[in-house]
């Protein structure tokens, strides 16, 4: 069992998750730190940052229903679809990945996601310059982002934004409700896996969870009143600091 300044600190970071995820993605750069830290090996770290998350997902989408709409004419049901199927392949490989080979892993993935939080938005608008993507690209796209999403999930949110802007040709704050809501179906197919399997260490799930929920809802609101360039930076700035902490981890 953990005690009392760990719980506190796994809640704390829960919170921060829950409306990191809420304003514009990226809640596991957050949560799966402060799990390593506290001893989890690095994949039971991931799972357990996964179910989490969960509930405060769910509580993000339910703020942001009013705004759910089809994604360049592919329905949120579809969506929702071809992501959980992914998120179930993603998460069956992250129960057979060796802790070794997920550490070598983890950085690259972080990296993946900070680019994508940079340079997302820009890559969008000049590839949409050059190229008329269709439904069949969104398909193909959708089911990689559920596969990454299960798998890992950092910075998930940013990457679906910054496809979908590709190929719907919409701002940002136009597919925060879609977004967050492909959000909770892919931890959704994930932690069906994770707990099916064994993965979750509860004792310190439970306070993340809890804080993860406030997060959820409180980030949720403030998304709705904050200027985008400022959850941009904030989310950026995490994801970097991060980043570079894992990248010395792996191979430091």
């Amino acid at each position: 069992m953990l005690d009392l300044p760990i719980l506190a600190l796994a809640a704390a970071a829960g919170l921060v998750g829950g409306a990191m995820n809420a304003l514009a993605g990226g809640g596991t750069f957050a949560t799966m730190p402060a799990l390593i830290a506290i001893g989890l090996p690095s994949p039971i770290a991931n799972a357990t940052s996964n179910v989490a998350l969960q509930p405060g997902a769910f509580m993000s989408a339910y703020t942001y229903r009013e705004g759910l709409r089809p994604v360049a004419g592919m329905s949120v049901r579809t969506l929702g679809g071809i992501t959980f199927i992914g998120a179930l392949v993603g998460s069956l490989l992250l129960v057979v990945t060796p802790t070794t080979t997920f550490d070598i892993i983890i950085p690259w993935l972080l990296l993946m996601a900070t680019i994508a939080i940079a340079f997302g938005k820009r890559a969008a608008e000049v590839l949409q310059r050059h190229a008329a993507p269709g439904p069949r690209a969104l398909f193909v796209a959708q089911a990689l982002l559920g596969v990454y999403g299960g798998y890992f999930g950092g910075g998930v949110g940013m990457m679906l934004t910054a496809t979908w802007g590709l190929l719907a040709g919409e701002p940002p704050h136009r597919l925060m409700a879609p977004r967050t809501l492909m959000l909770a179906v892919a931890n959704t197919a994930a932690m069906i896996v994770f707990i099916g399997f064994g993965m979750v260490r509860w004792d310190a799930c439970l306070p993340m969870l809890a804080g993860a929920v406030l997060g959820g809802w409180l980030g949720a609101r403030a998304g709705k009143k904050l200027p985008p360039t400022a959850i941009r930076v904030w989310t950026l700035l995490v994801t970097i600091v991060t980043t570079i902490i894992f990248f010395v981890r792996a191979y430091g």
